[in-house]
């Protein structure tokens, strides 16, 4: 679709200085208050609207320096899941769409499992990627899970699960459900050992993801804006006949009804966690 952008002032622009000068993404639309951002300055403010404060995509890489100690951090290896295991295939191979997401990200699958210190505690953190397929749930992400509860049990560290994604991984079926229960287990062996368990819930939290682990944080805290829930509004709409509330599965509705503790803007998140972590945290290591 053309736009005054596209089509009146890029051409002025590239017409005065010249095209190779000018790059395509530049700038970028606010999906909320349609106000066009200048690309430099909205990565400076954290991908936040400057205009009306809607928080934007945030890559995972870019949110792990965020919330790390001077952006420091390690990758933690998760261990690796048979490919393809149901040889599925719609409109195009499931082998097919996992080599496409791993050359657009670079990465292996959809969750980054990542070790460092917030606070000056250690922390491990389990991302989505939510580029890659839609940040949905296989094995791979379940894997993940465990694996960072795992590694938070050996190291007495507290476990934060970012999550992003559309639910449960169609491609894998059986297989990516029982992905629900697993991660409902590590997510116990993390309580049991005594370890804060907190969710930053992202935009957005759906599906399998919301009905498991997502939801079971000793803390939620989630980001303004974010559309958390099950299934999508429309088809809980259909379903009870009912016309549901505007701002139905945001996480501001959350916070209001009780599903989550905390809206907090991503500027803040740093300083939040570090908060929570400093009193849960150094209360366990005086005690022990």
């Amino acid at each position: 679709m053309s736009n005054w952008l596209s089509d009146f002032i890029r051409p002025k622009i590239r017409s005065i200085v010249g095209a190779k000068d000018v790059p395509d993404n530049l700038w970028e639309k606010c999906p909320s208050c349609e106000a066009m951002l200048y690309a430099k300055d909205l990565a400076e403010n954290l991908h936040v609207c400057h205009q009306c404060g809607h928080h934007l995509k945030f890559s995972v890489h870019d949110r792990l320096n965020l919330l790390f100690d001077d952006g420091a951090w390690a990758n933690v290896p998760v261990p690796t899941v048979p490919f393809d295991p149901l040889k599925f295939k719609d409109k195009k191979k499931y082998a097919d769409r996992i080599k496409e997401s791993q050359a657009k990200t670079n990465e292996k699958d959809a969750i980054i499992v990542a070790e460092g210190k917030i606070n000056g505690l250690a922390t491990i953190i389990a991302a989505f990627n939510f580029d890659f397929m839609g940040g949905s749930m296989g094995t791979a992400v379940g894997e993940g899970i465990v694996r960072a509860a795992e590694i938070a049990i050996q190291k007495r560290a507290s476990l934060i699960v970012i999550p992003s994604s559309g639910g449960a991984r169609m491609q894998e079926g059986l297989l990516s459900l029982m992905q629900m229960p697993r991660t409902t287990v590590a997510v116990r062996m993390v309580k049991d050992a005594g370890l804060p368990y907190i969710v930053l819930l992202t935009n957005p939290t759906t599906g399998g993801v919301s009905a498991s682990f997502a939801m079971l944080g000793d803390i939620h805290i989630a980001e303004p804006g974010a559309m958390i829930g099950f299934a999508g509004k429309r088809v809980i709409e259909e379903t009870i006949r009912e016309k549901l509330p505007d701002d139905f599965q945001t996480a501001e509705y959350l916070k209001e009804h009780g599903m989550v503790d905390m809206v907090v803007a991503r500027k803040d998140l740093k300083e939040t966690l570090g908060r929570i972590l400093d009193l849960l945290m150094r209360r366990n290591i005086k005690a022990a």
